[in-house]
């Protein structure tokens, strides 16, 4: 099988290059095929995602990607941006759930601003819609017509954009504690009460699964009072961009988890929820576990390989709990250093 690797900028090589490490070890008959994407691709090419970057990704069995972005590309008038790459890949590769999950375990609970007692022993997944919502809704845009500048953005759902994401989280919900929260802003959109009409006709054919509204403000304080409580969440794209990066603040740093962008068929794309870091880009102290995690989400959702998914996530759970950190956590440990813990503990 093969794997369509894009480091892009910043930290992103370096933790590429640590997740094909421990890949080469439960699943050495892999291929990889390296290609430019975000900055990197723009100061290459001109584009963000250039066409045999987009080609190879969708001749590949998963895409395994590090971060795009840095200050050299950053002013938002720029016609060309290197997140226009990563917006278009998941458009071409037709993902449109991202799955970010957020565990912690006893040896991060005490590395979390929130005290160990409110955090151990959390355990969800976020469902997030990745294609539509406020940030492709139209029209879009600025008018002077009220006598001064205005700027406009368009919350668009359709039907079936909704019962796809939602049917999606319901089978995950099935496979763990058969609990599902929807997470909408129902008393004041009519998107949202699209959204959650919609939930429950999809969760009508799911008897099993418990379902659970919560407005998007009321889910943000639960998920620093009662983040145990929660098994899977769904929501639209605005709103899971901005709960799952309060969510990854329970574990005490961004870069240990890992996400997953998924759709009807097998292949995916797969890459930590952190972003470039270009102030500590080329300096080995960039943490791996986020990547190296992506690569087991990977293996058990693009690849079938879940004996090796779980063997990865097994190895980074004991290598934290031995120490394994990085300045990120208050440890020491770097790139290198963090990825040889995790490769001694798979063996």
């Amino acid at each position: 099988m093969r794997v369509a690797l894009l480091p892009g900028d910043g930290i992103g090589p370096e933790v590429v290059e640590a997740a094909v490490r421990v890949l080469e070890v439960v699943a050495p008959d892999l291929e990889y095929e390296t290609h430019l994407v975000g900055g990197a691709a723009i100061d290459a090419t001109g584009a963000p995602l250039p066409d045999q970057t987009r080609e190879a990704c969708l001749s590949a069995d998963a895409v395994l990607l590090g971060a795009v972005g840095g200050p050299k590309w950053s002013d938002p008038r720029a016609p060309v941006r290197p997140e226009q790459g990563l917006l278009a890949l998941r458009a071409a590769l037709g993902v449109y759930a991202n799955l970010r999950p957020v565990r912690v375990i006893e040896a991060l609970a005490a590395r979390s601003p929130l005290r160990p007692e409110r955090v151990l022993g959390v355990d969800f997944l976020v469902v997030r819609e990745l294609t539509g919502g406020i940030y492709f809704g139209s029209p879009r845009g600025r008018d002077e017509d009220t006598g001064e500048l205005r700027a406009f953005d368009t919350m668009v759902y359709s039907r079936s954009e909704i019962a796809r994401v939602v049917e999606l989280a319901c089978r995950f919900a099935e496979g763990r504690r058969h609990h599902l929260t929807s997470v909408d802003k129902a008393n004041v959109l009519e998107s949202s009460r699209l959204w959650r009409e919609t939930t429950e006709a999809v969760c009508a054919h799911h008897p099993s699964v418990h379902l659970e509204h919560q407005l998007v403000d009321s889910c943000a304080m639960r998920l620093l009072t009662h983040a145990r409580d929660f098994d899977v969440i769904v929501t639209a794209n605005l709103f899971g961009d901005i709960l799952t990066d309060e969510a990854a603040a329970l574990t005490g740093s961004l870069g240990v988890l890992p996400s997953a962008s998924i759709g009807d068929g097998p292949r995916g794309l797969y890459e930590p929820i952190h972003g470039s870091a270009p102030d500590i880009a080329g300096k080995g102290v960039a943490n791996p576990v986020g990547t190296i995690a992506s690569a087991a989400l990977m293996l058990r959702h693009s690849l079938g390989r879940p004996e090796a998914a779980s063997a990865i996530e097994l190895a980074i759970d004991r290598a934290l709990g031995r120490g394994a950190l990085g300045p990120d956590l208050g440890g020491e440990l770097g790139t290198a250093a963090i990825t040889d813990a995790i490769l001694d503990a798979l063996e």
